[in-house]
């Protein structure tokens, strides 16, 4: 059976550009959808977090101040509360072992903002596993999480390759705006990365070798079947 490293954010709060706090965590539909996916398809998910801190979802992800339906909310709610034990005792992202997976996937929220862009544990990983080959996915923010990660020289990892991320234009329309400490999209730029921003709020899902991306919450159950492609799995019949 496949296995999935899941390595989400452990941050629940977001410093912002005018210094304030603002509540975060992981986007739920982020978490949610691919994590049923895989599931649905018989792939084995086991969840990391820095420091092995139990996740906090974004509170905005769970009702309409983020663009999410009621109906939509409360699957999203009993789906992470199905999986609650697993939430509540991840494993340490310092302990895991790349090797012992398939896939590493990264789910979104503005959390990865907070603490894996700049998490020394996941940048060896991550290394780690772009020097086997390993598949590499992430999602929405997830991306952020790739700027974890440079050569000994300095360079980043994974400049030169093709990927999407929440885009600029996203995070000014449905984001946090002029609030934002940095745009993922520009500071993946920044560091040589090549990104294919689709449509806004349309599912687009960037794959270039190992590495494969979702660019927005809308695109959150193609990338993890975009993940099961790459490993030979059929997915289920998953819906949103």
């Amino acid at each position: 059976m496949p296995k999935v490293l899941m390595i989400v954010t452990a941050a629940d709060s977001l410093t912002l550009a005018d210094g304030t706090s603002h509540p975060t965590g992981f986007w739920a539909e982020e978490l949610a959808a691919p994590h049923k996916v895989f599931r649905d398809a018989g792939v084995a998910v086991d969840i990391a977090t820095p420091g092995g801190v139990a996740p906090t979802v974004d509170p905005i992800s769970l009702d309409s101040r983020g663009g999410v339906s009621d109906a939509d909310a409360d699957a999203f709610r009993d789906y992470l509360v199905s999986i609650a034990g697993d939430l509540a005792k991840p494993l340490a992202l310092a302990d895991a072992d790349a090797t012992a997976y398939d896939a590493i996937f990264v789910p979104g929220g503005h959390g990865p903002m907070a603490d894996l862009a700049s998490d020394t544990d996941l940048g060896v990983l991550l290394n780690e596993a772009d020097d086997r080959g390993q598949l590499i996915a992430a999602l929405c923010h997830g991306p952020a999480a790739l700027l974890s990660a440079h050569r000994p020289d300095g360079t980043f990892t994974f400049a030169g390759r093709r990927l999407t991320v929440f885009t600029d234009a996203e995070e000014r329309q449905g984001g946090l705006g002029d609030a934002t400490p940095w745009g993922a999209e520009s500071r993946l730029r920044e560091q040589g990365a090549t990104i294919d921003a689709g449509q806004p709020w349309t599912s687009v899902v960037v794959i270039d070798d190992n590495l494969v991306t979702g660019q927005n919450p809308q695109s959150s159950a193609d990338t993890a079947r975009a993940v099961l492609d790459k490993l030979g799995v059929t997915a289920g019949e998953t819906r949103r």
